[in-house]
């Protein structure tokens, strides 16, 4: 080889060792020769020893020993595997340089989204449109108008409640104990049986042995308004649980699929009083669920979506699925329903208590209490006339505030200037109630009065409705029928099956008094007005009507009478005595007429009002007839009981027969 061509080869190989230099570094091509054993090559003054160790740190192959070759072939290979690593070097390059800008941006991404996190955090969920909507509600709430009627004139003491003395005594005997039990309020409507209820349990929470403490809620649900869901996805009173599939679901728990139990009123009763008005309104089935609450004093959740071994359960599931919610409260129902239609389980685990219905007098109480409240005069009568339109204290209150009302129109239209700050002096009048009264559609709620007089065929009947008792007239007329044997005995379809049955049996009972056969007569009993007897209790009322109209005695007007007739006579006790009462004092009977058997059921604060008992249908006839008989003896029992004494010699004297007059 001459010297230029030993020259060239030699500049070769040294910028070969400079593009490896210049491609790894010459730090680590040193390290890396060190490593394979040519760092002595690199250096040395023999060209095919440095071409090897060139070869050794190009291949990274220390086992190479020899060049394999001609040199300037290997030489070749060695810058074909050079210029591939500084094609692969500068793809690295390129693809660093672009990872480099990506991870760029997803740091600004990434900062951006910190920022925003942070400010969400300080500022919290709203933007300008939810604040503004925020800002729209607060001022509707600073927007308010005056306090309703109804929470002004609600009693808020235990002596402002009219007429329930009675049920209030035993209701607190029952709450304000150590051991309080749960109770069902029966009652009319509109007479208390909320407020005593919320009262009772104010008073309770004053006392020290009772277990209500101060924070002891009463919480009031109605029971016409909760419903049964099959699926349990809401139940309002129990509670329910809100699986992760079902619409309600928190975000949080429906991503990671865990059910959430939502508890109900009961729980929130807890410590406290539930009071569900009209209790007979709700669901059989839950009524039921409720029975197993008020056992077991918990309510417990299921749901096929909850793993015990979840971790991601938070606690207070955990715990709800596994010992339940807490329910121990106090149940108080209160209906309008009659204690038959009330479920026989719920009224097995709950003392009873009864409101009464209010007399005239104590509505008339009422509307003065409440007028005094408003601060207004009531015109002579007015108290009176709402009495008359109603026998619910809180739709006397809402008479007198709608006639308020209308005072102030009348004050207005005069005018005077109105002012809250100054309300002017308001009377109101006997008109502005029956104004309302036109404007309501309202009518006389006992429109049979009683009078002083007798009429001939018409008798006052006793009834009851709920929990309310009215007067009822019954009718009867009579005619010789055209052909004796052969007479039709009428009776307004009306009245009910039972009360055709009372009809029937007087058939019988008029014939056993007056020796009368209805046969020979054409009889026409009416219930005035198309009322419906439920009951048996219009057999009374039917045999005097029938036996006034054939004999022609007239009854008197102030008398109203009650009871079952059987085919012998006898008058049989019947319901609702208590109710019916307070009915006839309210229509002006002076006196009411019930049978023996129901004379424990005797009220001792009707005043003005005579009761008087009897045990057979003879005993009414000095009671309601006035006059002697023309002509007739009234009294077949005692012509039979005359005949026989007269035939068999005996004095039947001292033998209860009843002696009616003219007999």
């Amino acid at each position: 080889m001459s010297s230029s061509e030993k020259q060239q080869l030699t500049r070769r190989v040294d910028a070969l060792y400079d593009v490896l230099s210049g491609i790894i570094g010459t730090d680590r091509m040193v390290l890396k020769a060190g490593k394979l054993d040519a760092l002595d090559m690199m250096r040395s003054r023999d060209i095919s020893e440095r071409v090897l160790g060139l070869k050794r740190i190009v291949f990274e192959d220390p086992t190479i020993d020899e060049l394999g070759g001609d040199i300037l072939e290997v030489l070749d290979a060695i810058e074909e595997e050079l210029a591939e690593m500084v094609a692969r070097r500068s793809v690295e390059d390129s693809l660093e340089r672009k990872v480099a800008v990506k991870m760029q941006v997803r740091h600004e991404d990434y900062l951006r989204e910190l920022r925003m996190q942070v400010l969400r955090e300080e500022s919290g969920p709203d933007n300008a449109q939810t604040l503004r909507k925020y800002a729209e509600l607060e001022k509707l709430d600073r927007r308010r108008l005056a306090r309703s009627a109804a929470e002004v004139l609600r009693p808020s003491s235990i002596d402002e409640v009219v007429g329930q003395q009675r049920a209030i005594k035993a209701l607190f005997a029952k709450i304000a104990s150590p051991f309080p039990q749960h109770v069902l309020l029966y009652g009319p409507p509109g007479v208390g049986k909320t407020t005593v209820a919320r009262l009772a349990l104010e008073y309770a929470k004053s006392l020290p042995f009772t277990p209500f403490d101060q924070e002891a809620r009463f919480v009031e649900v109605n029971g016409a308004t909760l419903r049964w869901d099959p699926r349990e996805a809401t139940n309002p009173l129990l509670g329910s649980v809100h699986d992760p599939i079902y619409q309600g679901a928190r975000r949080d728990l429906a991503d990671t699929g865990v059910p959430e139990p939502k508890p109900g009123l009961v729980t929130e009763a807890h410590g406290g009083v539930l009071f569900i008005d009209e209790i007979g309104e709700l669901d059989p089935m839950l009524q039921s669920k409720l029975l197993k609450v008020l056992e077991d004093k918990r309510v417990h959740f299921e749901s096929a979506y909850y793993d015990p071994g979840d971790p991601n359960i938070p606690k207070y599931i955990r715990k709800l699925f596994d010992e339940g919610a807490p329910a121990d409260f106090l149940l108080i129902g209160a209906t309008t329903r009659d204690p038959s239609e009330i479920n026989m389980a719920l009224r097995s685990r709950c003392a009873e208590v009864f409101f009464e219905p209010l007399t005239s007098d104590q509505v008339i109480t009422i509307a003065k209490n409440a007028a005094q409240k408003l601060n207004v005069r009531l015109e002579e009568g007015a108290a009176e006339l709402i009495s008359s339109y109603t026998v619910e204290g809180r739709k006397a209150t809402s008479l007198l505030a709608d006639a308020y009302g209308i005072a102030l129109q009348r004050i207005s239209g005069n005018g005077v200037r109105v002012s809250s700050a100054e309300p002017p002096e308001v009377v109101i009048r006997c008109e502005d109630v029956e104004e309302v009264a036109r404007v309501s559609r309202l009518v006389p709620y006992a429109p049979v009065r009683a009078s002083d007089r007798a009429v001939i065929g018409r008798i006052l009947g006793l009834a009851v409705s709920g929990y309310l008792g009215s007067v009822l007239e019954v009718e009867a007329v009579a005619f010789p029928a055209a052909q004796k044997g052969k007479g039709v005995l009428r009776f307004n379809q009306t009245a009910g099956s039972m009360a055709q049955d009372s009809v029937f049996n007087a058939t019988a009972v008029v014939r056993l008094l007056t020796g009368e056969n209805l046969a020979n007569w054409d009889v026409h009993v009416n219930v005035v007005g198309g009322g419906r007897i439920d009951g048996p209790s219009a057999g009374v009322a039917v045999v005097m009507a029938v036996t006034s109209a054939i004999l022609g005695w007239p009854i008197r007007q102030d008398v109203a009478v009650t009871g079952e007739v059987s085919i012998q006579g006898y008058v049989k006790p019947v319901g609702g005595i208590y109710e019916k009462l307070f009915g006839a004092k309210r229509a002006g009977v002076v006196r009411a007429v019930i049978p023996r058997d129901n004379l424990a059921e005797i009220p001792d604060d009707v005043p003005g009002l005579e009761v008087v008992s009897v045990s057979h249908v003879e005993d009414l006839l000095p009671i309601l007839f006035e006059g002697e008989p023309k002509n007739r003896s009234l009294s077949y029992r005692h012509q039979v009981a005359a005949a026989d004494e007269a035939a068999s010699g005996v004095d039947l004297s001292s033998l209860p027969v009843r002696r009616t007059p003219g007999a």
